[in-house]
């Protein structure tokens, strides 16, 4: 039987990566030019081994999926959708709790939103897993931020034409009433929305694979959030997963839970490797 890879590239997109100028465009509007929202130091450089690895294992992938975060420009976790007291922005990087909110030290800008967003606030922190951060606002569906970043797009875009197998594309993060870091899971799903809760038809298709390369931006949130989902909805098996440790960073500040994250799915029987050593093992 022949031996499956699929290599799972969570989040790849320009506004996560800290390119060099010379890879970002000018405004035509402005003239100015645009630049990253929420750039993670070392992510140009993990696409770029990413895109290497692409070419270099060539037939040895069968599957690819990149996953898309993707957001309306309202969005509870947007600057925009709050505001201080007196109507004063709400900075990015804000964490914003229940007990702030009835407080009044933050508030929704639509009145009409509080009885919900409190609702979130309380779920989401009964949860345990995050307390809402006010990111800038990134990933604006229709934005340059948006798009895959060009050397891993180039290098997906030449395995489709050599394997002639489409690359599968997964969007997430649509909804403006919830976190959805994870690919597989919103943060508090949504009864209403189908795409805020447990995306079977993925972890189906991931289970197929006897090998499972997982890469993307950033392992302090959006891939943690990912693996730690598909690890605890495989049906078993967790040393099929590899954490690709070269092509992946954390955000800023967040080194602590990318280092906890590697240790705990270390734990839980997930591989962690280099995208040299995974290259060497895999078929051409």
């Amino acid at each position: 039987m022949k031996h499956r890879t699929h290599l799972l590239l969570i989040d790849p997109q320009n506004d996560f990566c800290d390119l060099p100028a010379e890879w970002c465009p000018l405004d035509p509007l402005s003239g100015a030019r645009l630049g990253p929202a929420l750039p993670v130091p070392g992510a140009h450089a993990d696409m770029q081994r990413v895109a290497q690895l692409i070419d270099a294992a060539g037939g040895g992938l069968d599957q690819i999926t990149v996953t898309l975060d993707s957001h309306h420009r309202i969005d509870i976790a947007h600057p925009a959708f709050w505001s201080a007291p007196l109507g004063e922005p709400v900075p990015p990087f804000t964490a914003i709790t229940a007990a702030q909110v009835r407080a009044g030290q933050w508030r929704p800008r639509e009145a009409g939103a509080l009885p919900r967003a409190l609702a979130y606030l309380d779920e989401l922190e009964a949860r345990g897993r995050y307390t809402l951060m006010v990111w800038p606002v990134h990933c604006e569906i229709g934005s340059w931020g948006h798009n895959v970043h060009s050397a891993v797009r180039a290098a997906y875009n030449r395995w489709e034409e050599a394997t002639l197998t489409s690359v599968h594309k997964v969007v997430k993060g649509d909804n403006p009433w919830t976190e959805h870091y994870s690919a597989l899971l919103a943060e508090v799903p949504d009864a209403d929305d189908p795409d805020t809760q447990l995306n079977r038809a993925l972890i189906e298709r991931l289970d197929e694979a006897d090998l499972i390369l997982v890469a993307g931006e950033a392992s302090s949130h959006c891939v943690k959030a990912t693996t730690e989902h598909l690890v605890a909805n495989l049906g078993g098996r967790p040393d099929r997963v590899v954490l690709l440790t070269d092509c992946m960073s954390p955000v800023a500040g967040f080194e602590a839970q990318h280092a906890a994250f590697l240790a705990d799915m270390r734990a839980r029987g997930v591989r962690l490797a280099t995208s040299k050593d995974v290259a060497s093992l895999l078929p051409v």
